[in-house]
């Protein structure tokens, strides 16, 4: 048997280089020339350019599942409760300030927003509530906290496992506007969307249960897209946790829709109604059988 020489590789060395190298590579070619200078000669996956063309939308969707995805998964995320609500309702503490602040004509809407900072404080404790149980099972961390990254209930959400020792997801969106993570989001399960469609998608893919709270557009969105897939059998059941009946009664008759027999009287009872964190967490317990 001959002996290995300097230029000999262990059999399970890679025989290609990463593309990270190949990368570096070429950011050191010497070679200055109209051809290297120009667009076309740039490595497509460092080609920024041509990653944004419409061509490239495909890719682009393929990236925005792939990268939360891969993440999440060397993180030990097994499972997640998911908390939608407004963006507006400001927190108990912020209350009687954004009162104070409005003007007449604004007082009204500012007032009813103030009177459900309740609902923050109910995110915030359920958060809480679910990370100091910290969950383990087949060596995954289940029912980590995760929202929308954003302000108010969002913030609630992520704030409650904060200060409960925990770590919790963040999936924020790019706006017109500047949305920025709330402060409570763990940094490395901090994630930023362009499509809708993709972080809607991330927000299902590990859930558990979902809680939702009063809330706009956005909301309303998330929810009944949750609703549909369930009602249509694409999603298999999940405690479904609707807070503020009064609110969600009075914005959508749910009763109406099976009264029409546009859903049936059963398609409600997807839904759980709840006030409080301790009634939210007793119907997740029961549901999966936590107790045992």
């Amino acid at each position: 048997m001959s002996d290995k020489n300097e230029h000999d590789s262990p059999i399970g060395d890679r025989k290609f280089y990463k593309a990270q190298e190949e990368a570096q590579f070429s950011e050191k070619s010497p070679s200055d020339t109209p051809q290297t200078r120009h667009p076309a000669y740039r490595l497509a996956f460092q080609d920024r350019d041509f990653l944004l063309r419409e061509e490239l939308r495909p890719v682009r969707f393929q990236l925005e599942l792939l990268k939360p995805e891969m993440l999440l998964e060397e993180a030990g995320v097994g499972s997640t409760i998911v908390m939608y609500g407004s963006a507006r309702i400001p927190s108990p503490e912020q209350a009687e300030a954004a009162v104070e602040a409005a003007t007449e004509e604004e007082k009204p809407v500012a007032e009813r927003l103030a009177a459900k900072a309740k609902y923050y404080h109910e995110a915030y404790t359920l958060a809480r509530m679910i990370t100091e149980k910290a969950i383990i099972e087949n060596g995954k961390r289940q029912f980590v906290v995760c929202s929308g990254g954003g302000p108010s209930i969002m913030e609630a959400a992520n704030r409650g496992a904060s200060d409960a020792g925990g770590e919790s997801v963040g999936l924020n969106i790019v706006l017109p506007h500047e949305q920025a993570p709330n402060h409570y989001v763990t940094p490395y399960l901090s994630f930023n969307f362009h499509y809708f469609a993709l972080r809607k998608m991330h927000f299902l893919l590990r859930a558990k249960a979902v809680a939702v709270f009063p809330g706009g557009f956005g909301t309303f969105d998330e929810m009944f897209e949750l609703l549909t897939l369930i009602q249509t059998g694409k999603m298999k059941p999940m405690p479904i946790l609707l807070f503020g009946k009064d609110f969600w009664n009075r914005v959508v008759d749910f009763e109406a829709l099976a009264d029409e027999g546009t859903v049936s009287k059963r398609d409600l009872d997807l839904i759980t109604w709840c006030e409080t964190a301790e009634e939210a967490w007793a119907h997740v317990a029961e549901f999966y059988d936590l107790d045992r």
